[in-house]
């Protein structure tokens, strides 16, 4: 049987394979497992984002919690950041976040925080795996005065977007700005921030009905966004994900800047101020080739971690790293969050704009992008981490390492929250990078699906 947890929490189809049973499951074991050590009567906060399965998944985790002894403070729909970030500052002792991310919305995720505020390392999510597993052996059920209590709060956005104003105070007068909310958590959060901040805000896709979450829209599919930043004459767009933890750009011109931008231009950025922590940036080993070489260029040392911006993180903490993300926009600014927040990212970002005064497109020079093809291998779920155990994949995957050895590189991974095995090269030539990608992984999905 496949583990339970994946890079980002329990993904599925909610109502399918993330069933309102499961959830009040997972609220009971990840409950008791988050604090069983506390002697007082713990309490859980809990949060989504704008899809229409949250209430239903919310809920059921929160009567789990709740059977165990536990209390919820429920804050609704929210950014995942912002979860984290009230959490820690409310000294609860666990939070939970309803969201599936960048996904569509038939699908839905359930990731839980520490009392700190970070996301749970593998050996505590195989714990809440096999209390579920094993019936939850251990567990009491109270009755009468023992059992929880839900406490709802409408405040909680008001304090982010405070928290997030005082952590970057930048004056956003003069820049024009587009939003894409991509019909999720940030679609009040981001919006009310930049403006009060003084930006001169134009927001798309921030009128969420539940059902329209990422469709055709947001960080994964930037397409609106472009032609609207040209349209408007804007000196930037900016992209978020369903639950507002990832952030992409557009500069003026229309063009993407991705997550490996954003890190090279601020991270150059605080290094000049004296504020990047061992003059270290964190990336994983999905970042470009030019973000690497542009960094040696300036005297930045880099770290590489494997996929997941949890991995980014649990290295960050250990070498005392203060940024660190993904190329996908999850970025980390250890010092004022304890997860990737696109709201933060956006401000860091204008925050460089404001003070060199230059544009977005000259300033995502500082680093070459190397061409990229990234594609998806639909592959059986419980099958996608054995694809080296195929020999006719194994051979081809050799023989690619050894046509772009020196001049790009092989790179293939089981996505972490899909039935998927992505296969990405790198090299100079985008038109046969791209050819040799796609016969990759029509190999591996003809094989393994």
């Amino acid at each position: 049987m496949s583990r339970l947890f994946g890079t980002d929490g329990v993904r599925g189809i909610a109502n399918e394979e993330l069933t309102p049973l499961l959830a009040m499951q997972l609220g009971q074991a990840g409950a008791y497992v988050l604090t069983k050590e506390k002697e007082h009567k713990p309490t859980l906060m809990v949060g989504c984002d704008t899809r229409i399965s949250g209430d239903m998944l919310a809920n059921a985790l929160m009567a789990g919690a709740c059977s165990v002894g536990a209390n919820c403070i429920y804050v609704g729909v929210l950014p995942t950041p912002a979860v984290a970030y009230l959490t820690q500052k409310y000294k609860v002792d666990a939070g939970v976040v309803i969201s599936a991310s960048h996904n569509p919305v038939e699908f839905n995720g359930i990731k839980f925080f520490d009392g700190d505020g970070y996301k749970l390392p593998d050996a505590l999510e195989d714990e809440i795996e096999e209390m579920i597993r094993s019936n939850m052996p251990g567990i009491k059920f109270p009755t009468g005065p023992g059992v929880g209590k839900i406490k709802y709060r409408t405040d909680a956005k008001e304090e982010y977007i405070n928290h997030a104003k005082n952590a970057v105070n930048v004056d956003l007068n003069g820049l024009k700005i587009v939003l894409d909310c991509a019909e999720g958590a940030a679609f009040y959060t981001s919006v009310e921030t930049l403006r009060e901040l003084g930006g001169n805000v134009v927001a798309i896709h921030n009128n969420p009905d539940g059902t329209n979450i990422n469709a055709n829209c947001g960080s994964t599919h930037m397409e609106e966004l472009q032609a609207r930043v040209v349209y408007e004459k804007a000196d930037i767009g900016l992209a978020f994900d369903g639950d507002a933890d990832r952030l992409l750009a557009v500069d003026e011109n229309g063009s993407r800047v991705d997550g490996d931008q954003i890190m090279a231009i601020i991270g150059n950025h605080m290094k000049q101020q004296g504020k990047l922590a061992g003059d270290t940036i964190v990336a994983t080993v999905m970042s470009n080739l030019g973000f690497f070489l542009m960094a040696k260029e300036k005297g930045i040392h880099m770290e590489q971690t494997k996929v997941g911006d949890r991995y980014v993180l649990e290295r960050m903490k250990e070498i005392h790293a203060n940024l660190g993300g993904e190329q996908s926009g999850h970025i980390i600014f250890l010092d004022e969050n304890t997860t990737g927040d696109g709201l933060l990212s956006a401000l860091h970002l204008l925050q460089v704009m404001v003070d060199t005064g230059k544009p977005l497109s000259e300033l995502a020079s500082v680093m070459e992008v190397l061409p990229q093809a990234l594609v998806n291998a639909k592959v059986a779920n419980h099958k996608k981490e054995r694809y080296m155990e195929y020999p006719e994949i194994a051979e081809a995957i050799s023989r690619l390492e050894a046509k772009f050895a020196g001049e790009g590189r092989v790179l293939i991974r089981p996505s972490g929250t899909e039935p998927l095995v992505r296969v990405m090269i790198e090299g100079k030539d985008q038109a046969v990078i791209q050819e040799e990608a796609e016969k990759l992984a029509c190999l591996i999905q003809d094989i393994m699906f």
